[in-house]
């Protein structure tokens, strides 16, 4: 699921479930039907009795889920009532994830079904604690963190949603790379199409694994620019190390391709990112495609020329 297999597809069938043997007292948690946050949530909370309210949150994980609206309000009054959970527990409380809180309204669903919202900590790993200190979260529970290893782990999705773009991407090169002065060889193609497979797949290394690993101390606040600059960087290492084999065209289309492409990937983590808007997603695209179309076709026509 890391790496984006099957993910669309992964998802358990909502209801009530129970970890350990819950009793009439125990807590119930909220959660989404995405397979690996249910499965993620038994691990951590292994050792414990509870009940796991699950919502239909059409395979999305929570936080997101939230987002487009199917973890909400009206599906949590839906399961209870569903489930009957009221005949179930003698308290009148549900935890939600805190992440989960801008999809319900936790009046409406008091009003509704006659429980209690309770919002969890954003960590699952977190909720031993938050119940044996009473239901009450610190503020380190709160806090959404976004550590190296949290990104470097998100990273592979990324990598296998752009396979498509890649394969099409390493037909042409390889089809352009035959072409020169006798107008199509093979060997060229191998050699010359190899070597911008290569400039590619650095660029895209560049802009989905290196820009979301280093997102902190990379400059600005646009992803496009911030995968720019690293695509900039990566592109002038690579000259370097290849000065003795590249000409001044080869260099110069080995970094506008690879800035441009990296510059691209990056883009992608915009829409994901809590910083930006719709508008604000709209109008970064609207100015960063034109550059990096203008920036990958400066490189290839410079990597063309090459050829004759």
């Amino acid at each position: 699921m890391r790496w984006g297999f099957g993910r669309t597809r992964y998802s358990i069938s909502a209801g009530l479930y129970a970890i350990g043997t819950p009793s009439s007292d125990s807590p119930v948690l909220v959660t989404a039907n995405y397979k690996m946050t249910f499965d993620i949530l038994r691990r951590d909370m292994h050792g414990h009795d509870a009940w796991l309210l699950v919502l239909d949150t059409k395979g999305v994980n929570v936080w997101c889920a939230a987002g487009k609206g199917t973890f909400g309000t009206d599906e949590i009054v839906r399961q209870v009532q569903k489930t009957r959970l009221q005949q179930l527990v003698n308290h009148r409380i549900l935890i939600v994830p805190q992440l989960g809180a801008p999809g319900v309204a936790a009046h409406k669903v008091s009003k509704a079904c006659g429980f209690k919202v309770v919002y969890g900590p954003v960590r699952s790993s977190d909720l031993p604690q938050f119940l044996a200190n009473g239901q009450t979260a610190t503020p380190a529970m709160r806090r959404v963190s976004f550590t190296f290893k949290e990104r470097l782990i998100l990273t592979p999705v990324e990598l296998v949603s752009m396979w498509r773009q890649t394969m099409w991407s390493v037909l042409v090169l390889f089809i352009l790379g035959g072409i020169g002065i006798h107008i199509f060889s093979f060997t060229a193609a191998f050699n010359r199409g190899g070597a911008a497979i290569l400039t590619g797949v650095l660029g895209l290394l560049a802009g989905a694994v290196l820009t979301p690993l280093l997102l902190p101390w990379l400059p600005g606040r646009i992803f496009a620019i911030k995968g720019a600059i690293a695509g900039l960087a990566v592109g002038f290492l690579g000259v370097i190390l290849l000065r003795d084999s590249l000409n001044w065209l080869n260099s110069l289309a080995l970094i506008m391709a690879v800035s441009a492409v990296s510059s691209w990937c990056a883009m992608h983590f915009t829409g994901s990112s809590t910083f930006t808007s719709p508008s604000g997603v709209e109008k970064e695209m609207r100015k960063a495609i034109p550059a990096q179309a203008a920036a990958l076709l400066v490189g290839g026509l410079c990597w063309i020329a090459t050829a004759f």
